[in-house]
């Protein structure tokens, strides 16, 4: 799974493995009907991608950024039933995306901010303020990481974070990654707190370690990361 998820094909090994076996996993189930896509893309810098499944009679399914567009996950995808949707939480991990709207005719989501236009998104999300998609998803731009950030809210129970937020298991809670913030830190924390009028049970990062935990348990975590964002600022 590790030689078929590399972004750039740079994991080996010392004896000869069945490659199909890696192929076949993909896309995994993470929990319920979210499922990580597996087959990384270099031109996303080896972020996540997920793919939530969802009849048609609720929405039907959605991309959460892009992973490298190759036959085998297109053809695990269209069993699953397609895709309605691709949400984009930033630039940076936008990959094949018009490959993917070529072949599945999916609807793709972006902020203004981050060059939606440029990219000749279908659907342009402006301003900060909170976007409802259905009754299952919510949009929350959360600009820092990039001007145009955003995260998705799936059943106030699954948050996709981009290069938002993410668990650290050096730290044991929630972090922010100062290191790679290309519009502002300042930002990046308002953004944080603006978190914290949410629920959710699951952090699920293109970068960084998912987390799961009790609502209590991720509003506490995130508290943490807020104090630990303005001490290093």
């Amino acid at each position: 799974m590790a030689i078929t998820a590399c972004p750039t094909a740079s994991i080996g090994t010392t004896r000869k493995y069945d490659a199909r076996v890696g192929v076949d996993a993909f896309p995994v189930p993470v929990n319920e009907n979210i499922y990580f896509c597996g087959f990384t893309s270099e031109a996303s810098f080896g972020a996540w991608s997920y793919l939530i499944v969802r009849p048609e009679t609720e929405g039907g399914n959605v991309l959460v950024d892009s992973p490298r567009f190759t036959r085998p996950l297109l053809k695990k995808i269209e069993a699953l039933g397609g895709v309605r949707q691709m949400f984009l939480t930033h630039r940076d991990d936008i990959a094949d995306h018009a490959r993917f709207h070529a072949h599945f005719g999916l609807e793709r989501i972006m902020h203004a901010d981050d060059g939606a236009r440029r990219h000749q998104m279908e659907h342009i999300i402006e301003g900060q303020g909170a976007v409802t998609l259905d009754r299952d998803l919510q949009i929350i731009p959360v600009p820092g990481h990039t001007r145009g950030s955003m995260v998705l809210l799936y059943k106030n129970k699954y948050l996709f974070t981009g290069d938002h937020l993410a668990w650290s298991p050096a730290r044991e809670t929630l972090t922010a990654f100062k290191s790679a913030c290309w519009y502002s830190w300042s930002e990046l924390t308002r953004s944080m707190e603006k978190l914290l009028g949410y629920e959710f049970e699951w952090v699920l990062p293109g970068h960084g370690r998912i987390h799961r935990d009790t609502l209590s348990g991720m509003r506490s975590h995130l508290k943490h990361c807020i104090e630990w964002m303005k001490v290093v600022a």
